[in-house]
């Protein structure tokens, strides 16, 4: 006999973690259709994403003309050539598009 009762759950997917990438991967999961349940030992604001520093890069074109393409550039440079470069092109032409879905989501930016 134990001291408490003991719950079974089941599910398709456990996220760890309750930062950004664990909050935004729950929300894809489960809008796949999959049992998800996120777990985190803190609240959500509490979490890493919230003392995250350093910025974000996007090209927005929100102040003047860009494009994702310029920023591919200025981040191959910044690798010194050594970055894998479709990593690198897939990033800077889907930035633009998941920086408006965070802003959306609520997220703040200063």
């Amino acid at each position: 006999m134990t001291a408490y009762p003991i719950t079974d759950h089941s599910y398709d997917v456990v996220v760890v973690g309750a930062g950004g990438s664990g909050l935004r991967a729950t929300l894809g999961c489960a809008q796949a259709g999959l049992r998800t349940v996120n777990i985190t030992k803190v609240f959500p604001t509490r979490s890493h994403t919230v003392a995250a520093q350093g910025g974000i890069s996007a090209s927005l074109g929100n102040m003047m003309e860009d494009d994702w393409r310029w920023h591919m550039f200025d981040t191959v440079k910044g690798s010194d050539w050594l970055g894998d470069q479709d990593a690198i092109e897939y990033l800077c032409r889907e930035a633009p598009t998941a920086v408006y879905e965070l802003e959306h989501f609520g997220v703040p930016f200063s």
